[in-house]
């Protein structure tokens, strides 16, 4: 765990989603020392008319590239998150060409006992995780 969902809009390439998807998961890795094959990660694909993302008054200017990531998780270190945000800008940028202001990241903080990795059971609560 975390969970991560992306919404895109759809037209990538299956290349380009598993770029995204694998550089995503080394930023995680890298900031919030999650275990490397606590990889969970589901990709939503939608018609552009389906995604409407403003700026916030930010005067950002948002492309048809837009990745919007929420990522269910344990709490985190408020520093683990700004560094979370960084790297993921700076590498989406740099190794699948996605400008910084195309990156929309929301995290969704949940509890142990919030979380089953199936047969039934709560793995954290029960010490098997």
């Amino acid at each position: 765990m975390p969970l991560l969902r992306f919404d895109l809009i759809e037209g990538r390439s299956e290349s380009e989603l598993k770029k995204i998807l694998d550089v995503t998961h080394e930023v995680l890795l890298d900031t919030l020392q999650v275990p490397k094959h606590d990889r969970y990660q589901v990709v939503h694909e939608h018609k552009r008319s389906r995604m409407v993302i403003e700026d916030t008054g930010l005067g950002f200017a948002r492309s048809d590239k837009i990745v919007v990531l929420q990522i269910t998780s344990r709490p985190r270190k408020r520093e683990m998150k700004q560094a979370f945000y960084r790297l993921l800008v700076e590498r989406l940028s740099a190794s699948c060409g996605i400008s910084p202001t195309d990156v929309v990241v929301n995290f969704v903080t949940s509890a142990d006992e919030d979380w089953s990795f199936g047969a039934g059971r709560a793995q954290f609560l029960t010490g098997d995780l």
